[in-house]
């Protein structure tokens, strides 16, 4: 399921997990973030086609966090540079260290709790938040009861969010 969000963002949403994927095209850039689950490998393929894009497309991909619902795709996107939080993926050499990422349109932000890697990333000028596992619609967060989840961090983390101006609120998964 593909919806428009703006003339560069789309969000793909899938039947088989409820895992969003963002694709946004900036600067002649493809980027993903996040690349969902194996379950949904099918229907992401199906979904860029549809996009008129294919896997070698995909310039950048940003990792809102390391869980498997995220992450599984991967290993579709052969030519992307991918980037996450270095407290995520803390022995993947294949990941660069977000602190690296130099795009003018997004701004990162560091928001541990659900994981000791999550990252948000907020378009300033767009007003748009993807908030990946941390804040979810209705006011839900995300989980804080895996075992490596940071529930003392999750509420600093949640403060540094209610600062930011956004009008559109793009998460990890769809909560209803």
């Amino acid at each position: 399921m593909i919806q428009k969000i703006k003339p560069n963002i789309w969000q793909i949403g899938f039947k088989t997990f409820s895992t969003y994927v963002y694709l946004l095209k900036l600067d002649e850039k493809n980027i993903l973030i996040d690349t969902g689950s194996r379950s949904a490998r099918e229907e992401l393929v199906e979904s860029l086609n549809k996009l008129k894009l294919k896997p070698g497309y995909i310039d950048i991909i940003l990792m809102t966090h390391n869980h498997w619902d995220h992450t599984e795709n991967l290993d579709l996107f052969k030519k992307a540079k991918v980037y996450g939080h270095k407290k995520g993926f803390p022995n993947d050499k294949t990941i660069i260290d977000i602190d690296k990422l130099k795009i003018k349109e997004i701004k990162v932000i560091k928001t541990p709790g659900h994981s000791p890697g999550d990252i948000c990333f907020y378009m300033p000028e767009e007003k748009i938040l993807f908030s990946g596992d941390v804040l979810f619609h209705k006011g839900y967060i995300g989980r804080t009861d895996f075992p490596s989840s940071l529930p003392e961090k999750m509420q600093e983390s949640l403060e540094k969010l209610k600062e930011l101006d956004y009008d559109i609120l793009l998460p990890g998964h769809g909560v209803e």
